[in-house]
């Protein structure tokens, strides 16, 4: 029996948005994908950026630039090599930092980035999901469905040796606050006022 496809008629005047190759929603305001290119720009507008953060060392493309001085959002940059083999104090610190910034609410929403959405974008992506308390192999599964045929055991020797305990000092400001009915897990900085006194958990 043959597959019957409907396909439907796009009209020429339609604007289409294209997200970037591998993006993917994290967490509520929090993205991931590959390094956007243009045709991307309209899609990602829809999302109502703050900031995004780059993980690559490279110059960041001048039309992105472009775009993002057009829509007010704040480029944070970690320059990671994309080698197979990167420094690890380098790699860990730079991953610290970018933490920082990803679990700061008020650059949200947010969108993470290195060039293909896969390595770089995959081990922030899994330290942060550490500090949701993810078990391990459900770590490594999400990085792996990204990372696809190309994954990397050294990326995933670096997220299971990531210590968390060691972000406490940067962090200690951070607490969780569970809103309305939906009791949503969300970070958020003590000092960032509520319409409701918060109900408050100790990070």
């Amino acid at each position: 029996m043959g597959l019957i496809v409907e396909v439907e008629t796009v009209d020429e005047n339609d604007d289409v948005l294209i997200p970037p190759p591998n993006f993917s929603m994290v967490e509520d305001c929090i993205y991931r994908s590959s390094l956007p290119q243009p045709p991307n720009f309209p899609f990602l507008q829809t999302l109502n950026l703050r900031s995004i953060i780059f993980l690559c060392p490279e110059p960041y493309p001048e039309e992105n630039l472009e775009f993002l001085k057009s829509q007010n959002i704040r480029l944070f940059q970690f320059g990671i090599e994309g080698k197979t083999e990167v420094s690890l104090p380098i790699l860990r610190d730079s991953i610290m930092e970018a933490l920082k910034v990803l679990l700061d609410v008020r650059n949200h929403p947010v969108l993470i980035h290195c060039k293909r959405g896969k390595h770089r974008t995959g081990c922030l992506v899994g330290c942060f999901r550490k500090i949701q308390n993810w078990c391990l192999s459900s770590v490594f599964e999400e990085y792996q469905l990204y990372a696809g045929a190309k994954s990397r055991t050294a990326d995933l020797t670096f997220i299971e040796m990531f210590d968390i305990l060691t972000l406490r000092q940067c962090l200690y400001s951070i607490i969780y606050q569970y809103q309305g009915a939906s009791k949503k897990r969300r970070l958020m900085y003590q000092g960032e006022t509520t319409q409701k006194p918060p109900r408050l958990t100790s990070f």
